[in-house]
């Protein structure tokens, strides 16, 4: 017997003070927490988890460097760096505020800016990158109107999302912030925002200044027309407008234009896509979308918006003198949309997420394609400058 306390209490130490030592608690924790009994007492495990955590004691026992160490990872979640993990691991009163803002869901942050990066891109010298400070100065007020333009959505929206399962833990319909806390918050936003618009020139800011109009009443279109994703497709892509604005002092509206128009048959395209996750909901709490005026149409309809957005996108680029990477990727853009609708399952809601996020990758891709058809423009003309001197 008192062979068999030596031996434990050398092994315990062993455990304890090996490299994985920190693991063991851990572990205990960790099952306890998952399959643990709450009494009034605390948490404690039934039989069946002591008899697991003891086999991982004898595990340990055994080799303890390498099984603590297996046991100290299964217990733990990996480490991530997502929009998600940052809001979770935000101090929790401030949770509530950046999930009004959809923190946690960069996506439409993402859909916002990207119509900027092109107008900012197109714009920039034959040759030359688009203008980094530019891209942040965007990237930094695509975060705060869309922040601005959900919590907006969310004040009209309260007795709608209270309804709705997906919606019904918004901060503003779940009752963790009052409409009182969100106008405040409101804001502060829209005064960030506007810090940001006034680093650009005059005539960016008026032309900044208009579309608040636009955000503040697109949360309502879907109370009076079947066509919501149409306005929301304005609001979203006055960056087509705005990015070259900013870089050039005005719009070029040979170019702008038909960039502006591009993106709002994209929007029509993807939010389409989106709101067909929402229609059974919507037809109870009694909202339009487009997805309910197109029903099984909507693979047609799809397809006339993306020849739409494709023709847009050629004119843009024609005026602004592009040249072949673009066009490239223009028929690249092409087949990923053709290919998106022709698979797209509108009665399975996680294909219409899956669909609708693959638009970010796509827009990203459109604007590399740009940059690469601005670069290639100095190649261009340096070979047109050796003939002219050959000759």
């Amino acid at each position: 017997m008192f062979q068999a306390k030596l031996i434990s209490q050398f092994i315990l130490r062993r455990v304890h003070h090996g490299p994985c030592s920190t693991a063991f608690h851990p572990v205990s924790d960790c099952f306890l927490q998952r399959n643990g009994k709450r009494t009034k007492h605390g948490l404690h495990s039934d039989s069946s988890m002591f008899r697991r955590c003891h086999t991982f004691h004898s595990l340990a026992a055994i080799r303890p460097s390498v099984r603590l160490c297996e046991a100290h990872s299964y217990g733990r979640r990996p480490f991530s760096l997502s929009a998600a993990t940052i809001v979770n691991s935000a101090p929790a009163p401030v949770q509530p505020y950046l999930r009004l803002m959809r923190l946690d869901k960069p996506i439409g942050t993402w859909l916002l800016y990207l119509p900027c990066t092109w107008s900012i891109a197109l714009a920039a010298d034959p040759g030359c990158l688009p203008d980094l400070g530019m891209l942040t100065l965007f990237g930094t007020g695509a975060l705060l109107m869309r922040g601005a333009g959900c919590t907006i959505n969310d004040m009209w929206d309260k007795d709608f999302d209270k309804k709705v399962s997906r919606t019904a833990t918004r901060p503003i319909a779940s009752g963790e912030i009052s409409r009182m806390q969100a106008l405040v918050f409101l804001g502060g936003q829209l005064s960030l925002a506007l810090g940001v618009l006034l680093c650009l020139n005059y005539y960016s800011i008026a032309l900044g200044a208009a579309s608040l109009s636009l955000v503040i009443t697109y949360p309502l279109m879907k109370r009076i027309t079947y066509w919501p994703q149409f306005v929301l497709g304005l609001t979203f892509n006055w960056g087509a407008l705005l990015g070259w604005s900013a870089v050039k002092g005005s719009c070029d509206w040979s170019v702008c234009l038909p960039l502006y128009f591009a993106g709002v048959m994209w929007t029509l395209i993807y939010d389409t896509i989106y709101a067909h996750q929402d229609k059974d909901d919507d037809i109870k709490v009694g909202v339009k979308s487009t997805a309910l005026r197109f029903q099984e149409q909507t693979k047609p309809w799809l397809s006339g918006f993306t020849v739409a957005m494709m023709s847009g996108l050629a004119v843009s680029g024609l005026s602004a003198e592009q040249t072949l990477p673009y066009y490239a990727v223009l028929t690249t853009v092409a087949i990923h949309l053709m290919h998106q609708i022709h698979t797209l399952d509108i009665n399975k809601p996680e294909d219409c997420w899956k669909k609708f996020v693959s638009n970010r990758n796509l827009g990203l891709l459109l604007f590399l394609g740009i940059v690469a058809g601005n670069l290639w423009k100095e190649r261009r003309e340096s070979l047109l400058q050796n003939e002219d001197a050959v000759r």
